[in-house]
């Protein structure tokens, strides 16, 4: 038992803190406290503190990013991690950056959103239905976590997903890294073991199992992806209506 107000510092006070959570509320506190991982822990102090230069007269979160979204959710949409000037700023993921204006316009379109745009952590912004986090909680240099850092904050996503598991409905998953992220959940949270052969990414790729969410691919909401057109408003929109649908909200 760690001491009450510790913050989590190690891989081992990150599986006791996520299993003591009992709420989301206390659950995402939590993982705005953890220390656990010391090169992402270095970034993202560092990147708060010498800032973009847009930016520069902004004070910058610089810890972990919560789930964002009501309790009762059908919808998760996971994610990789948060953005260095995005969510390691505003302190809500996926808002002030290029990939939130895709997502968060898309959210709105299909119904699960009160506002198509996500600026701040107090610009407004209600999800319905829906329920956003990331399978890493740290911004990390040049976007990639490394596979102990991956392993570090897993515990983190496997509490929320038991939290809000009885309305959860559907999982998408944005991109190769978090659909590789959702097989230890299932395991974990669901206790059920994933196909052989394991199913690949791929935007559009479906899994039901019976127990368990939906599970739907998507070209993760990057710059690199929405710039170049390798995901389209019309492709975002196509899952988040099948998303629905799956949910039972259509």
């Amino acid at each position: 038992m760690l001491p009450s107000g510790a913050s989590a510092r190690t891989p081992e006070a990150v599986v006791a803190k996520a299993a003591e959570a009992a709420s989301l509320s206390v659950l995402d506190a939590e993982i705005a406290d953890c220390f656990a991982c010391p090169r992402l822990v270095t970034w993202r102090t560092e990147i708060a503190s010498t800032k973009r230069a847009s930016f520069r007269d902004q004070e910058y979160w610089g810890r972990p990013l919560p789930g964002f979204g009501p309790e009762g959710a059908e919808i998760a949409i996971l994610g990789l991690a948060p953005a260095a000037h995005g969510g390691n700023r505003t302190g809500r993921i996926f808002t002030g950056d290029r990939s939130g204006d895709v997502l968060f316009a898309a959210l709105h379109r299909a119904g699960l959103a009160n506002q198509p745009t996500s600026v701040s952590i107090d610009d407004g912004l209600e999800l319905r239905n829906t329920r956003i986090f990331a399978a890493v909680r740290c911004a990390p240099p040049d976007n990639k976590p490394t596979p102990e850092e991956r392993d570090t904050c897993a515990p983190w996503m496997r509490r929320e997903l038991e939290l809000i598991r009885p309305t959860l409905r559907v999982v998408v998953a944005l991109g190769a890294f978090a659909w590789a992220a959702w097989w230890p959940a299932l395991i974990d949270v669901y206790g059920l073991r994933p196909p052989v052969p394991r199913p690949k990414f791929g935007h559009g790729a479906e899994v039901r199992l019976d127990g368990a969410p939906d599970l739907i691919g998507c070209f993760h909401v990057s710059q690199q992806n929405t710039f170049t057109g390798r995901l389209t408003p019309v492709m975002l929109d196509e899952v988040f209506a099948r998303a629905k649908a799956r949910a039972g909200l259509a």
